[in-house]
């Protein structure tokens, strides 16, 4: 991924997920208005952040990439693996703003799908032939859950997507070697999905550093998706201070960077 910019801010912008019409990236810290420390681009209204600054961040970003404030959707998020999908017009897309949902995908153009985070992963899918996408937000929770193969399944069945078309964009997220978990993270893994005994190293007794990006490749990869297709950000949020926000360097004070995905 290239980081570019629109304006004032700068993004990640996916290779593999580009064509006519389509907008696809994933937000980092600068270019809005918001002081320390969620200085400056902080997109999250669930933080405690000034409600002016967020909202004139967002504008900021709407208007970087020629949208509307109401074409802008994002959800109550919840550590989760519920999904939302959007399969017709909605003409209002405020009812959905407090839906408790990780993931949502549509089929319907000019809504801009967003995922707030701030360590965990934020991943976007996209078929170009049926005209789909999806943002999915994943946490350690969401990965032990398997919401990327919900996801893909959502986008197969009921958009009739196929797997091995899709193409996917891993964004920024926490590295492992920052991010060490305990006994209760790795029981999460082990009775659900996720592939703990790729993705872990233990470091200590009864501690693990595990690797949520791999999780989310070999996730993907075992939903059908061809591993040529899918791409990973490879900086960690936790590392770049400069570029990102990260809830647990900052010690849970922080702001959120968003990943987004639209078509015209």
């Amino acid at each position: 991924m290239k980081l570019s910019r629109r304006e004032k801010l700068t993004y990640l912008q996916p290779a593999e997920i580009k064509g006519p019409g389509l907008i696809a990236g994933f937000t980092t810290r600068n270019g809005g208005v918001s002081r320390a420390p969620y200085n400056s681009l902080n997109l999250g209204f669930n933080t405690d952040d000034l409600q002016a600054h967020v909202e004139g961040n967002r504008s900021t970003f709407c208007r970087a990439f020629a949208v509307s404030q109401n074409q802008l959707l994002t959800v109550n998020q919840t550590h989760g693996n519920d999904l939302l999908l959007i399969d017709e017009e909605n003409p209002d897309l405020g009812h959905f703003l407090k839906v408790e949902v990780d993931g949502i995908v549509t089929n319907q153009p000019g809504v801009m799908l967003g995922i707030l985070v701030a360590d965990c992963f934020p991943v976007l899918l996209w078929d170009a032939e049926k005209r789909v996408v999806a943002a999915v937000h994943v946490g350690w929770r969401g990965a032990a859950s398997g919401i990327l193969k919900k996801a893909v399944t959502a986008m197969t069945k009921h958009f009739n997507c196929a797997a091995g078309r899709i193409r996917a964009a891993v964004g920024p997220g926490i590295g492992a070697h920052r991010f060490e978990v305990d006994r209760p993270v790795r029981e999460a893994f082990r009775q659900g999905s996720g592939f703990w005994t790729e993705i872990s190293r233990e470091v200590s007794l009864g501690h693990w550093q595990v690797d949520l990006g791999l999780s989310c490749r070999l996730q993907l990869e075992q939903a059908g998706l061809s591993p040529a297709l899918i791409e990973a950000a490879a900086e960690c949020t936790c590392c770049h201070q400069e570029l990102f926000f990260s809830y647990r360097r900052d010690q849970g004070t922080t702001g959120r960077q968003l990943g987004f995905i639209m078509m015209e």
